[in-house]
Parts: structure tokens; sequence; C-alpha cells
């Protein structure tokens, strides 16, 4: 039945390729439903699989620790497309696999959905599981995040594999304690940064200690609920870092850990973490000093991540943001540069974004620093120019262009730094007109 299913996969694939298609997706939905909803089951994966989860960075840890095996001369298997569902991923082995199911390479490294980790290492054997952070996203699809992290707990009670987990989050550390036998499990941890705080002033999920339910104590706040945290009561909080960020410096940027010194593209505090996340995993796999160095002082993101665009001589950052946690980030970037700033914000509510965009209610615009003039887009144009405006802002510098072109144009209209967010569907249209409007010195609709 194995082989069945794999041929008429590999021929689905073939089929959707002579029409242009990346298959990305489809064979894997197919072979889904005929495989009993275990359509992972069906590989034999000959190499030790690692995994990259978590609501924000997956993307760009995934491909990063990617670069760290293909430069160390391994032979990798990875889901670049972004495909991290069950079925995008056995898409992805499909293409990889021989007709009797068997997947050879030297590491397999996924980018996973959080809620598709229990499915898809029920089904095959994961050796180390990185897991960056937890924050309210798309609950529409995902419920509450405290559902999102049981189905990921249960997972782990039986779990005895690497787990790197982001010490800073409390959602995340909580995994470490899910296995008491699990002897792997490690902490990445960042210093304060020098707009680390005391007080929160975003949106968080990390108020109380999930053990004993008494309130966590923070010693400061990087950003949201990440920082460094306590129970009194039980002490959760209190562990050793398997890897510190340290003399963290955003407008070099520059870090430091493990005694080596990093210079990351992205100067950003949520991106620290992220490189820190990468820099464990080298640690953890032997990677040459060397070459975790040349990777992350080179890796960047052209797809929509702190991506940057000159409209005229004016230079713009698009970001993606798709929970209140990413677009608060951004809007700390752009509070952190020096100067006046612009910003234009593209909000679309289509299927793939969660229907309901109440999370915009979660964005702390009341911490703008010198943005002198905001334009908003997309299908829901009007909805955040008024929550921008119900947060303070001056109502007479808001401009609302739910066409795109006409918001970029807009936007290059003025003199001055620019920062542009888009949700998910947003992203790609937004890219494509900051493209168009870059590339035809302004004259956006030709």
């Amino acid at each position: 039945m194995k082989r069945l299913l794999i041929l008429l996969g590999k021929i689905i694939v073939k089929i959707l390729n002579l029409m242009g298609r990346n298959a990305g997706n489809l064979p894997g939905i197919i072979l889904w439903h005929l495989s009993g909803q275990k359509c992972c089951s069906i590989f034999n994966v000959d190499c030790p699989i690692i995994a990259v989860t978590g609501t924000n960075g997956k993307t760009s840890v995934t491909n990063c620790i990617a670069q760290l095996f293909e430069k160390s001369g391994k032979n990798i298997i990875i889901n670049r497309e972004g495909n991290n569902l069950d079925t995008g991923i056995c898409s992805l082995l499909l293409r990889h696999c021989d007709m009797s199911g068997r997947v050879k390479a030297d590491y397999l490294i996924l980018e996973t959905d959080e809620s598709h980790v229990p499915v898809v290492y029920s089904q095959m054997k994961l050796e180390t599981l990185v897991v960056l952070n937890f924050f309210r996203d798309q609950l529409d699809r995902n419920g509450e995040m405290e559902t999102l992290i049981q189905k990921i707990n249960g997972f782990c009670k039986t779990f005895d594999g690497n787990l790197i987990l982001n010490g800073d989050d409390p959602n995340t550390a909580r995994l470490g304690r899910a296995n008491p036998k699990n002897k792997n499990v490690r902490y990445f941890h960042a210093e304060p940064y020098k707009f680390a705080t005391d007080k929160i002033f975003e949106a968080s999920e990390g108020h109380f200690c999930p053990f004993c339910g008494e309130s966590l104590e923070y010693e400061y706040y990087q950003y949201s609920h990440i920082g460094k945290f306590i129970c009194k009561k039980c002490k959760f909080g209190d562990y050793k870092p398997y890897i510190t960020a340290s003399n963290i410096d955003l407008e070099k940027p520059v870090f430091t850990a493990d005694g080596r010194k990093y210079s990351p593209k992205l100067n950003s505090i949520y991106n620290i973490y992220n490189m820190t996340a990468v820099a464990g995993v080298a640690k953890l796999y032997s990677i040459k000093p060397k070459v975790t160095e040349n990777v992350i002082s080179k890796y960047t993101v052209n797809n929509g991540r702190m991506e940057t665009f000159m409209l005229g001589d004016r230079k713009a950052t698009l970001n993606l943001a798709k929970n209140p946690v990413g677009a608060n980030m951004t809007l700390r970037v752009m509070n952190e540069m020096n100067g006046d700033k612009e910003l234009l914000f593209v909000l679309n509510d289509n299927v793939a974004d969660g229907l309901d965009v109440s999370w915009i209610w979660d964005i702390n615009f009341s911490i703008f620093e010198r943005v002198t003039r905001v334009v908003t887009s997309g299908t829901r144009a009007y909805d955040i120019a008024v929550r921008i405006k119900c947060s303070g802002y001056d109502p007479e510098k808001v401009t609302v262009c739910p066409d795109l072109d006409e918001a970029v144009t807009e936007l290059a209209r003025t003199e001055g730094r620019k920062f542009v967010i888009a949700n998910y569907t947003a992203v790609q249209p937004t890219r494509q007109a900051l493209k168009r409007y870059s590339e035809n010195g302004g004259k956006i609709n030709e």
C-alpha cells in the first residue's frame, strides 16, 4: 500500500511540475486523505531530523540552521518554501524519496507549524526540537495560546530527544519540565539590551507561573513577555542557560555568545534571540565556530522580513507582522531609530490571515516616537486607521488608501525614513507595489 501511495504521489508531483506549479502542498493533501490522515508515516527517513517551531521566527531560524550544515559540507533536505504542515512536509519528502519511500540525507531540517509538531513527529522520529516563542496568533485557526502549548507539551512528555528552548519565554521554557526523565533539555537566554524595561508595555501572555499559579517576577522585559523571569514560590525560571547572548548592541549590531562575537544583519532584539537559537544548534552539533560566524553575519531574508527598498532617495523597511508581537517589535525597531519616520500599515483579513482582526487592538501604537505620518491600506485599511486614531495619535496625520499602489505613492510623496508593516497575505503584494514604485521611478502604474 505504501509503495502505491508513493507512486501516486510522485505522479502528482510530476504533473504539477509540468503545469508550472511547485507541488508544495496538494500531493500531501491527497495522500493525507488516502493514508488515513497519516501522510508522513509512509516514509522511512534515514537521517536525524531537526525541527524548528514557534509563533515568530521559524522561517529565519530554519533557513539559518540549514546554512550551518550546508556550509559544513552536509547534504540536507529543507522545506524552504515554508510548507510547514504535515501535508506540506509530505509533499517535500515525495520529491526526495525513492520508490520505497526511503529518504536519504545527512540531515532533514524542517520548519514545523506549532499545531503540527505532535502530528508530524508521532509519525517520524525527531532528534532535535527548537522552540522559539509562543504568542497569540490566528485565534480562529489555533485557538487560545494555552491550547496550542498543551498540544506540544503533550508531545514533549514522551520526547527524549534534544529540546532547545527559549528560556526567556515562560510559555516555551515550561516545556522543559514536561518530561522529567529527558536529560537533553537546553535553554538559550539573552542579557538585557539597551531598551529593556522593568515594566511591560505590550500585550503579553506570561503573567503567571504555569505550575503553581503565582505571579512571575521579572528582572527585565526585552519585549512582550520575553525577559528574565522567576517564580519565587516554585523556582520556575531558575535554570542554567546552555548559551547566552550578551554585550548586545543593536546600533552596530553585535552580540557575544560563548565568548565569540557575532554581527547579524538585522538590528532587532527578536533577531538576537533567533540568532542565539542558531548558535545553540551550532554548539550542540559541534559546527566549526568560523562557519557559525559566517552564517550569522551574512544571513538575511529578502521576503518581507526587514527587507529594504528605495523609494527614490527615501529608504523604506518592510516587515511581516501577523500578530500583535510582530507588529509591536517592528514599532520598537522604528521607535529606537533616531529622526522622524513615517509608517505604512497594510492589513488584510483573508482566510490565511485569520478572519478575526481584533488582534490589532493589542498593538501598542501609543509608544510612537517621532512618527510624523501614517498611511493605511489593505482590505481592512479603515479598521487599522481607526485603531491608530484610538491610541491617541493625531487623526489629521492618518491617510487611508485601500489601493496598495496609491498607498505606496502616498508614502513616498514626502521626505524621511519609511517603515512598512504588512500582515500575512498583504506582505507579498506590498513587496510588489514597493518594487514597482522603486523600479519605475515613482511611476507605479506603468
